[in-house]
Protein backbone atom coordinates (compact mmCIF):
# COMPACT_ATOMS: atom_id res chain seq x y z
CA UNK A 1 0.00 0.00 0.00
CA UNK A 2 1.25 3.47 -0.89
CA UNK A 3 1.69 6.09 1.80
CA UNK A 4 -0.24 9.31 1.39
CA UNK A 5 2.38 11.97 1.95
CA UNK A 6 2.31 15.68 1.18
CA UNK A 7 4.44 18.52 2.50
CA UNK A 8 3.48 22.16 2.04
CA UNK A 9 5.38 25.28 2.96
CA UNK A 10 3.45 28.49 3.50
CA UNK A 11 5.66 31.50 2.87
CA UNK A 12 4.75 35.15 2.73
CA UNK A 13 4.08 36.31 -0.82
CA UNK A 14 5.52 39.74 0.00
CA UNK A 15 9.14 39.10 0.98
CA UNK A 16 10.20 42.75 0.75
CA UNK A 17 9.01 43.82 4.22
CA UNK A 18 10.56 40.85 6.10
CA UNK A 19 13.84 41.38 4.22
CA UNK A 20 13.90 45.08 5.10
CA UNK A 21 13.08 44.34 8.76
CA UNK A 22 15.81 41.68 8.89
CA UNK A 23 18.43 44.11 7.54
CA UNK A 24 17.22 46.81 9.95
CA UNK A 25 17.59 44.37 12.85
CA UNK A 26 21.22 43.78 11.90
CA UNK A 27 21.86 47.52 11.51
CA UNK A 28 20.45 48.20 14.98
CA UNK A 29 22.31 45.22 16.48
CA UNK A 30 25.61 46.66 15.23
CA UNK A 31 24.65 50.20 16.27
CA UNK A 32 23.66 49.25 19.83
CA UNK A 33 26.60 46.86 20.24
CA UNK A 34 29.04 49.61 19.20
CA UNK A 35 27.34 52.06 21.53
CA UNK A 36 27.60 49.57 24.40
CA UNK A 37 31.30 48.97 23.69
CA UNK A 38 32.04 52.71 23.62
CA UNK A 39 30.13 53.26 26.85
CA UNK A 40 31.96 50.31 28.42
CA UNK A 41 35.30 51.97 27.58
CA UNK A 42 34.14 55.22 29.15
CA UNK A 43 32.97 53.32 32.22
CA UNK A 44 36.60 52.71 33.26
CA UNK A 45 37.42 56.41 33.19
CA UNK A 46 34.31 57.79 34.82
CA UNK A 47 32.31 55.23 36.79
CA UNK A 48 28.80 56.20 37.79
CA UNK A 49 25.46 54.45 38.07
CA UNK A 50 24.12 56.41 35.10
CA UNK A 51 27.12 55.41 32.98
CA UNK A 52 26.59 51.77 33.96
CA UNK A 53 22.93 51.98 32.89
CA UNK A 54 23.98 53.67 29.63
CA UNK A 55 26.25 50.70 29.00
CA UNK A 56 23.84 47.90 29.95
CA UNK A 57 20.74 49.17 28.11
CA UNK A 58 22.27 49.27 24.57
CA UNK A 59 23.95 45.91 25.19
CA UNK A 60 20.64 44.40 26.28
CA UNK A 61 18.84 45.84 23.23
CA UNK A 62 21.53 44.42 20.91
CA UNK A 63 21.22 40.97 22.51
CA UNK A 64 17.42 41.09 22.39
CA UNK A 65 17.44 42.07 18.70
CA UNK A 66 19.91 39.27 17.99
CA UNK A 67 17.48 36.68 19.37
CA UNK A 68 14.41 38.25 17.74
CA UNK A 69 15.83 38.80 14.24
CA UNK A 70 15.08 35.28 12.99
CA UNK A 71 11.38 35.67 13.86
CA UNK A 72 11.09 38.34 11.18
CA UNK A 73 11.37 35.78 8.35
CA UNK A 74 8.90 32.98 9.09
CA UNK A 75 7.48 30.08 7.09
CA UNK A 76 5.02 27.44 8.20
CA UNK A 77 5.46 23.83 7.19
CA UNK A 78 2.58 21.36 7.05
CA UNK A 79 3.25 17.65 6.62
CA UNK A 80 0.44 15.16 6.01
CA UNK A 81 1.20 11.45 6.30
CA UNK A 82 -1.56 8.81 6.31
CA UNK A 83 -4.05 10.74 8.42
CA UNK A 84 -1.53 12.58 10.59
CA UNK A 85 -0.95 16.30 10.13
CA UNK A 86 2.24 17.87 11.55
CA UNK A 87 2.85 21.60 11.92
CA UNK A 88 6.17 23.41 12.20
CA UNK A 89 7.40 26.99 12.20
CA UNK A 90 10.61 27.63 10.24
CA UNK A 91 12.50 30.79 11.16
CA UNK A 92 14.87 32.32 8.61
CA UNK A 93 15.07 29.01 6.77
CA UNK A 94 17.31 27.54 9.46
CA UNK A 95 15.61 27.13 12.83
CA UNK A 96 12.64 24.81 13.08
CA UNK A 97 10.10 24.73 15.90
CA UNK A 98 7.55 21.93 16.07
CA UNK A 99 4.10 23.39 16.71
CA UNK A 100 2.13 20.19 17.03
CA UNK A 101 0.69 17.08 15.47
CA UNK A 102 -2.90 15.95 15.03
CA UNK A 103 -4.72 12.92 13.80
CA UNK A 104 -7.32 14.22 11.34
CA UNK A 105 -9.75 11.52 12.46
CA UNK A 106 -10.16 13.50 15.72
CA UNK A 107 -11.33 16.66 13.94
CA UNK A 108 -14.92 17.68 14.64
CA UNK A 109 -15.22 20.13 11.73
CA UNK A 110 -13.06 21.64 9.04
CA UNK A 111 -13.37 23.57 5.83
CA UNK A 112 -12.33 26.66 3.98
CA UNK A 113 -12.34 29.90 5.96
CA UNK A 114 -14.46 31.49 3.22
CA UNK A 115 -17.29 29.02 3.99
CA UNK A 116 -20.11 30.18 6.29
CA UNK A 117 -19.45 27.37 8.81
CA UNK A 118 -16.16 29.02 9.82
CA UNK A 119 -17.99 32.01 11.34
CA UNK A 120 -20.07 29.68 13.52
CA UNK A 121 -16.99 28.10 15.08
CA UNK A 122 -15.16 31.41 15.30
CA UNK A 123 -18.04 32.95 17.29
CA UNK A 124 -18.03 30.15 19.88
CA UNK A 125 -16.86 31.05 23.38
CA UNK A 126 -13.57 29.79 24.80
CA UNK A 127 -12.10 28.62 21.49
CA UNK A 128 -8.31 28.65 21.51
CA UNK A 129 -7.39 29.82 18.02
CA UNK A 130 -3.99 29.25 16.42
CA UNK A 131 -3.18 31.15 13.24
CA UNK A 132 -0.45 29.23 11.45
CA UNK A 133 -0.59 31.07 8.14
CA UNK A 134 1.04 34.13 6.58
CA UNK A 135 -1.19 35.29 3.73
CA UNK A 136 -4.67 36.43 4.73
CA UNK A 137 -5.86 36.10 1.14
CA UNK A 138 -4.46 32.57 0.77
CA UNK A 139 -6.28 29.24 0.62
CA UNK A 140 -7.04 29.22 4.36
CA UNK A 141 -8.49 26.08 5.95
CA UNK A 142 -9.67 25.69 9.54
CA UNK A 143 -9.67 22.60 11.76
CA UNK A 144 -11.94 22.58 14.80
CA UNK A 145 -11.50 19.93 17.49
CA UNK A 146 -12.06 19.35 21.19
CA UNK A 147 -9.21 18.00 23.31
CA UNK A 148 -9.34 17.60 27.10
CA UNK A 149 -12.70 19.44 27.17
CA UNK A 150 -11.08 22.49 25.54
CA UNK A 151 -12.14 23.81 22.15
CA UNK A 152 -9.36 24.42 19.63
CA UNK A 153 -9.21 25.85 16.15
CA UNK A 154 -6.19 25.80 13.87
CA UNK A 155 -6.10 27.88 10.71
CA UNK A 156 -3.51 26.96 8.10
CA UNK A 157 -2.71 27.69 4.46
CA UNK A 158 -2.33 24.29 2.70
CA UNK A 159 -2.40 23.62 -1.01
CA UNK A 160 -5.66 22.38 -2.51
CA UNK A 161 -3.87 19.09 -3.26
CA UNK A 162 -3.23 18.58 0.47
CA UNK A 163 -6.86 19.41 1.30
CA UNK A 164 -8.04 16.77 -1.18
CA UNK A 165 -5.59 14.27 0.33
CA UNK A 166 -6.95 14.95 3.87
CA UNK A 167 -10.65 14.58 2.99
CA UNK A 168 -10.76 10.74 2.80
CA UNK A 169 -9.36 10.49 6.34
CA UNK A 170 -12.12 12.67 7.81
CA UNK A 171 -15.36 11.29 9.24
CA UNK A 172 -18.47 11.75 7.11
CA UNK A 173 -19.82 15.30 7.27
CA UNK A 174 -16.75 16.83 8.92
CA UNK A 175 -15.55 18.76 5.87
CA UNK A 176 -17.89 21.69 5.47
CA UNK A 177 -16.78 23.36 2.29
Amino acid sequence: MMDNFKEDIAASRNQMLPNILYVLCWVFIVFFALQAVMMFNLLFYQFSLMMLVNTIVPAAVAVLLFFVKDNVKIEYEYTFTNGSLDFAKVMHGAKRKELGCMNVANISACGHVAHQSFQKFLAMKDVEKKNWFLNRDGNLVYFYYVKDNKKHMIIIEPSEEMVEMIKPYLAVGVFQG
